[in-house]
């Protein structure tokens, strides 16, 4: 009887993840994400609570599950992205007429601290392009495409992952990227890191010409880059960038659109190089403008 019910709850979960896959277009982080959120869950209302079913969860287990992941010290954000991972799948069994009552209906989300986003001082980071050393080889050329590129373009990491060699628009000076939800849009990038583009994509071709890999960063193997060697490489490089508080390609991100603010840039067009579904997401950066606006005005001002 319960291996019947754990292919029951199997089932189900399966059907959701197709559904958020498929029909709702999320990535696949996202995914893996709701699996294993699910996942959690399921394991722990049958050990406290002999719960068998997803199905059959009440708005007293959930809120015995958040409380235990508080009890464990787990952040706000990431226990509000458990809750928001139950709250999609019980409003899909809802749907389907698989339950007649969404046991999270009155769960609330924790409060969380509104964090601003860390980006690099715009002297500091132009002095460090400037000057940063990398090696002379396939490998250093390649690192260097990877800062450039994330800050040139302000894409995330998945992005840059998946983008091809055939994403790139030699007319236009543009590239073709596949964002969240398979949602795709086209970012300009400039002279130089179209150049820098070309004479690595050559450079691959030459080294890796048996391979035929269409991504555009190559591991050293020449297959297709992985998150962790991005993840090193920018922390490896921005180490020496002290204005950064995290050295993350994420902070790249963060330091494009803020930079592009700073300068007078639109916000509905940095909403639209960002890939963001609406403009609330991006208004957390013109925070970080009108900081600089004021840090000016306290200098500048007489009457300061």
């Amino acid at each position: 009887m319960l291996v019947l019910c754990e292919m029951r709850s199997a089932n189900m979960v399966n059907s959701f993840l197709k559904y958020i896959s498929f029909e709702k277009r999320y990535s696949r982080h996202t995914v893996i994400s709701y699996q294993n959120d699910l996942g959690q869950f399921q394991s722990f209302i049958y050990h406290k609570f002999q719960a068998d079913q997803l199905a059959h969860a009440t708005q007293l287990m959930i809120r015995s599950w958040v409380l235990s992941l508080m009890d464990d010290s787990i952040s706000a954000r990431t226990v509000n992205r458990k809750i928001a991972s139950l709250r999609s799948f019980y409003k899909f069994l809802l749907k389907r007429e698989v339950i007649t009552k969404d046991p999270t209906s009155k769960i609330r989300s924790l409060k969380t601290s509104k964090e601003l986003p860390s980006f690099a001082d715009e002297t500091e980071f132009s002095v460090f392009l400037d000057h940063v050393s990398f090696p002379d080889s396939f490998e250093g050329r390649r690192d260097q495409l990877i800062l450039e590129m994330l800050y040139g373009t302000g894409i995330r990491l998945a992005e840059l992952l998946g983008l091809k060699v055939s994403d790139i628009n030699e007319s236009q000076s543009t590239i073709k990227v596949l964002g969240k939800r398979n949602k795709e849009r086209i970012i300009p990038i400039s002279t130089s890191l179209y150049n820098l583009t070309k004479s690595y994509v050559q450079e691959k071709n030459h080294v890796y010409s048996h391979d035929h890999n269409s991504y555009l960063i190559v591991s050293k193997d020449g297959g297709q880059a992985y998150p962790m060697l991005i993840y090193r490489t920018v922390k490896k490089y921005l180490n020496n960038v002290s204005s950064l508080d995290k050295k993350s390609p994420h902070a790249l991100r963060h330091t494009f659109a803020t930079h592009l603010l700073n300068k007078g840039a639109d916000l509905n067009a940095v909403k639209d190089l960002l890939g963001h579904s609406s403009l609330a997401a991006t208004q957390v950066y013109t925070h970080n403008s009108l900081e600089k606006l004021k840090s000016i005005f306290d200098q500048a001002h007489p009457k300061a």
